[in-house]
């Protein structure tokens, strides 16, 4: 596929047909124009925050061993940890849905990252436990508003033939390498550092990074489907250019139009969004049977995430090498990430979900009751956050599919949150089924997630091939 260099001149254009909607003439803009250097500018831009947040969603896990030692935490309380960040960032899914939908996409990502890093700094010098679940709540805030804007701003900014890819690589930087790499950044961490203390600087030197982001974004645009549906379509018509164009700064060469000024403004009015509607009868079937699917993914893949390290250290491992072999399994995540980026361009979202599903059953059992020696726990352990992660990136891409541009930032936020909410507060009866019946009964558990997932994802209207929908 070739893609324009900065320098490359637009082709004339046919003007947009008068009758066509704002809707439509975007989506034709965005299938003329292909990719250029400007969306894997946007891309990069996003996805280098998305990549942070994932390490950062790690600590807990990471720090657990070193937690339960220094502070005498259980995995209850280390579980619970886990609750207070994904509950804020259900909450903080919610709040920047609501906002985003109304004062738009962009601004919401540098104050998310700031939030986080507050809450990083804090987590740093937390004096005891309490001071630590109270920052990690804080640190949920920020996390939680930057994927579900990331998802949003991704899907927006793409035409449908290469938007499944474009979200897809959310993961791919989020839960494939940072998964992954979480881990090494543990081990390279308490190497350089010593003591008791020493997770504490693995929660600080995370700020520098956030903040480093928040700096490199400032020349992320707004996206032209919420300047069109927000009244401002020559906003919009100047963003199409830039991506034509490949400047994502700077001046433009010309700029030519892609959308009718004058479309009637009932097309573009601004948004109002109600809570109710996306549980009214033309979406709730969508909203609810995504919601259970992502609450069943998220509960399984934090409840893994936070309690891993705590199962290799029990069986008699150090840290460093319970982390080490953690990296090992987290690189089922980047497969993971990248099989659902690809076929997102092949595949019907049911089939991709359904199959993720049912290979999660089979790596949940497998992990809990035929894992007897260290080949197969990495082997079932790589195939559970495979699975988890196809089913995760696929319903990212799939919940902004269902809904028109004015509720589609609160709607997929409210479903995302769901799966956050789940995922804080399932590790806590993970954490509890571990302690008191072994891994066994735990894995057994999550594999039962993945059967009512599997059930949950064949409800929802197939969007696969389809354009971004609108009213009317």
């Amino acid at each position: 596929m070739s893609v324009p260099t900065t320098n490359e001149k637009p082709s004339p254009i046919d003007p947009p047909p008068e009758q066509s909607s704002l809707s439509e003439q975007i989506e034709a803009s965005y299938s003329k124009i292909g990719l250029t250097t400007a969306h894997f500018g946007i891309v990069a831009m996003v996805l280098f925050g998305v990549f942070f947040d994932a390490v950062e969603q790690n600590a807990v896990g990471i720090t657990g061993p070193l937690l339960r030692e220094s502070w005498g935490l259980g995995g209850t309380e280390i579980g619970l940890l886990n609750t207070a960040t994904f509950t804020a960032v259900a909450l903080g899914r919610i709040l920047a849905g609501a906002v985003m939908d109304r004062f738009g996409r962009r601004t919401l990502l540098g104050a998310n990252l700031l939030v986080f890093a507050f809450g990083s700094l804090l987590c740093a010098f937390a004096p005891n436990y309490e001071v630590l679940v109270g920052a990690r709540f804080l640190v949920g805030l920020g996390l939680g508003g930057e994927i579900a804007v990331a998802v949003i701003m991704l899907s927006e900014f793409f035409s449908a033939k290469h938007r499944g890819t474009a979200v897809g690589m959310i993961n791919v930087a989020a839960a494939g390498l940072g998964n992954m790499l979480a881990p090494l950044f543990g081990v390279i961490v308490f190497a350089i550092f010593t003591g008791d203390d020493r997770w504490r600087w693995l929660f600080g030197l995370l700020v520098l990074p956030a903040l480093a982001v928040v700096f490199y974004r400032r020349s992320l645009p707004e996206t032209p489907r919420f300047l069109a549906a927000t009244g401002r379509v020559a906003e919009a018509n100047t963003v199409i250019n830039r991506l034509a164009q490949g400047k994502l700064r700077g001046t433009l060469d010309s700029e030519l139009q892609y959308l009718n000024i004058d479309t009637s403004v009932d097309d573009h009015a601004a948004p109002r969004a109600r809570w109710t509607e996306m549980f009214g009868r033309r979406y709730r079937r969508s909203t609810l049977a995504l919601g259970i699917a992502v609450c069943m993914s998220y509960a399984a893949q934090i409840s893994m995430l936070t309690l891993i390290p705590v199962i290799l250290t029990e069986r008699g491992m150090s840290i460093s090498s319970a982390l080490w072999y953690t990296l090992v399994m987290q690189s089922g995540s980047l497969i993971g990430a990248l099989t659902a980026a690809l076929i997102a361009r092949k595949l019907p979202r049911k089939v991709t979900l359904t199959g993720g599903a049912v290979l999660g059953i089979v790596a949940g059992l497998g992990f809990g009751f035929f894992a007897t020696s260290i080949g197969l726990v990495l082997f079932f352990g790589a195939l559970f956050n495979f699975s988890v992660i196809i089913l995760n990136t696929t319903i990212w891409l799939f919940a902004p599919e269902q809904y028109p541009t004015r509720i589609r930032g609160l709607a997929t936020s409210v479903i995302l949150a769901l799966g956050s909410l789940s995922g804080g507060l399932f590790p806590l009866i993970a954490g509890a089924v571990l302690d008191s019946s072994g891994v066994g009964a735990m894995f057994g558990m999550l594999a039962g997630l993945f059967i009512v997932c599997a059930i949950a994802v064949q409800f929802p209207k197939e969007t696969f091939g389809q354009p971004m929908p609108e009213d009317g």
